[in-house]
């Protein structure tokens, strides 16, 4: 009897033991199922908390944009409209022309000169511009008003289906040229206006020259109803030199260029462009004296392309001393005047849609790579680059891939 008694109680011994590892185990379970649905109530308590917030944060800034704008013109400032212009037949004679001579109210028709440059429309632009040449002279307003029958298929480019450069930027630097004339003559303008042929009002005009308390070496207005026109998409990067992350706001990767947005501040940004652009004279009045252009052939043969109004911004020394800003408040567009005190920001988005941009935004730039995305640009740039070692181009961060071959 003694050998089974010992084998009983080893058993017996071993069946406790089991016991006790299955009831541990299962108390260890327990509260893994509890530390997991903690977890997951803290994981929900802290995404409502963001998203409110978020929201929260958001709506006082739209809610207080108002306060920011500040229409007093500033004294003494001599403005140089430029204008390149084709087929608007529809909007300049609704109130474009008016609107540009009335700036003469505001700054003094000795200190305006406005210089357009059209060319090669099919429809009664012309007409109109040449009411506006009657409408300056009137006024007494200096100005140049040069009308063309050619048009893009009519000058040398190396894509005449999109009418890119070359040929654009020629037409921009025609535009420019009674600057440096004028210069000849003694007369030194301060900022440079690139107009496009949008309604818009003095104090849209007023709000984005004084963008930044003044501090700028380029302001540029915003349409957020357009944002995909094509000057204004190919020429708009972030602070760190990336492309919009998305059509819509709070739209940039940056978190300088999407916190400026999200504040409603003006926005830091390396190159922007839309229908109204400010520029300093500076770097147009300096020895180096910056124009617009293309990318180099050479670029062109590997497909790359790049648009004027980003490469301006990177040829311009002065773009990283005083900043490129894209002002917020300034909406223009095509349609009608996009004044912020009349079309509030904070009227074209509910909590709702506040909610999902933020979020959107987050989710693409977690789930998005840049880097990866503009590795063939590098790679091709890089070859350019090493073929000569006069091979640079400074507007690295403006090249996009050209939608056609280079025409041979």
């Amino acid at each position: 009897m003694p050998i089974p008694m010992r084998v009983l109680e080893t058993c017996e011994s071993i069946l406790d033991g089991l016991s006790f590892l299955a009831l541990t185990a299962l108390r260890h379970l327990s509260r893994f199922h509890k530390l997991r649905r903690r977890l997951l109530q803290f994981l929900i308590l802290t995404f409502v908390l963001w998203s409110t917030i978020d929201v929260i944060l958001v709506r006082r800034h739209f809610n207080e944009e108002q306060t920011h704008l500040d229409y007093k013109p500033p004294e003494r400032q001599r403005i140089f409209i430029a204008s390149v212009i084709r087929n608007n037949e529809r909007s300049l004679p609704d109130g474009w022309n008016e609107a540009v001579v009335e700036l003469a109210n505001v700054f003094g028709s000795d200190n305006i000169f406005v210089s357009v440059y059209e060319t090669g429309s099919s429809d009664a632009t012309k007409n109109a511009l040449r009411e506006l040449d009657k409408s300056l002279e009137t006024n007494k307003i200096g100005r140049r008003v040069i009308t063309s029958d050619t048009g893009p298929h009519d000058e040398p480019s190396r894509d005449h289906n999109s009418g890119r450069p070359p040929y654009i930027p020629q037409l921009r630097n025609k535009s420019l040229e009674p600057l440096y004339d004028l210069r000849g003559a003694g007369a030194f303008f301060d900022r440079i206006l690139f107009l496009g042929s949008v309604a818009f009002t003095t104090q849209d005009v007023l709000s984005l020259l004084n963008t930044n308390y003044g501090t700028y070496t380029a302001a540029c207005s915003f349409d957020p109803l357009n944002f995909s026109a094509l000057d204004g998409l190919f020429a708009l990067r972030d602070t760190d030199g990336y492309e919009p992350v998305m059509q819509k706001w709070p739209f940039f990767r940056s978190s300088r260029s999407r916190d400026d947005m999200k504040s409603m501040l003006p926005v830091r940004v390396r190159s922007c462009w839309d229908e109204m652009v400010f520029m300093a004279t500076e770097a147009f009045y300096s020895s180096l004296g910056i124009q617009f252009r293309g990318v180099p052939d050479g670029l062109a043969e590997f497909r790359l392309e790049a648009s004027e109004c980003c490469l301006i911004h990177a040829d311009n020394i002065l773009s990283g001393r005083r900043g490129v800003y894209l002002n917020p408040f300034v909406r223009v567009g095509q349609d009608a005047p996009r004044n912020p005190a009349a079309h509030p920001l904070s009227s074209w988005f509910s909590t709702w849609e506040i909610f999902e941009s933020v979020w959107e935004n987050r989710l693409r730039r977690w789930f998005s790579f840049p880097n990866m995305a503009r590795w063939p640009l590098r790679r091709r740039l890089s070859r350019w680059e090493s073929e000569d070692d006069n091979h640079k181009e400074r507007g690295d961060f403006c090249l996009i891939k050209a939608v056609q071959p280079p025409a041979t």
